[in-house]
């Protein structure tokens, strides 16, 4: 008997803030009543560009990552973020993949289930943040690329344009809670707005 062609395995990838959680950075300048940092990769498409203007903008304002950190310990999953998950993880391996740090991940994640994280590391000297560290450049992209390479069907959801890599690079992928401007820019993508029509295109992608 012949053997059949092997079915690849499937795999979701998914950003954290703006699908599963609030925005880290807006809710800091809710906080701080400091409009600046509202600005995020929905409204920046060059990464570094918008870091290096967050951290000038804390040095000028003496917040430490400690204030961070405060805020952050405040916030929940998006309403239904986490059952969305679950019910994913049920069904799928999902990976997380953002361009937050490891240093503001940690509450949210325990929060979703711990659900698997890859994501970068500040450089903190005595509670100020003096700097960041990508793990690798485009560490969404070439993160979906190593999974192909391992015979995955990759499936991707995101809702900026520091996804829009991860999105192109995956067979699959879907906007989800995106703006019009990254709607516009990327209308390859199919957008939705809720989780359960999220779930049900993942599942009719699933391989």
């Amino acid at each position: 008997m012949e053997n059949s062609a092997p079915v690849k395995q499937s795999i979701v990838t998914l950003d954290m803030e703006g699908v599963l959680t609030p925005e880290i950075w807006i809710a800091v300048a809710e906080k701080t009543g400091i409009p600046e940092l509202r600005r995020t990769t929905r409204d920046e498409p060059d990464y570094d560009k918008l870091m290096r203007g967050r951290l000038a903008i804390l040095d000028r304002h003496k917040l430490k990552l400690s204030d961070i950190q405060a805020v952050i310990g405040e916030l929940k999953p998006l309403p239904g973020g986490k059952e969305f998950l679950d019910e994913l993880r049920a069904m799928v391996q999902v990976i997380i993949l953002s361009d937050t740090f490891e240093q503001f991940a940690t509450p949210l994640l325990r929060q979703l289930g711990w659900p698997a994280l890859l994501c970068h590391r500040l450089v903190v000297e005595n509670d100020r943040i003096a700097d960041y560290q990508l793990r690798i450049p485009e560490q969404k992209q070439r993160a979906v690329s190593a999974f192909k390479s391992l015979n995955y069907h990759v499936i991707a959801a995101g809702d900026s344009f520091n996804d829009t890599a991860m999105l192109k690079e995956a067979q699959v992928g879907f906007l989800f809670h995106a703006p019009e401007n990254v709607k516009e820019q990327f209308p390859q993508f199919k957008a939705v707005d809720d989780y359960q029509n999220l779930l049900e295109l993942i599942k009719g992608a699933v391989a």
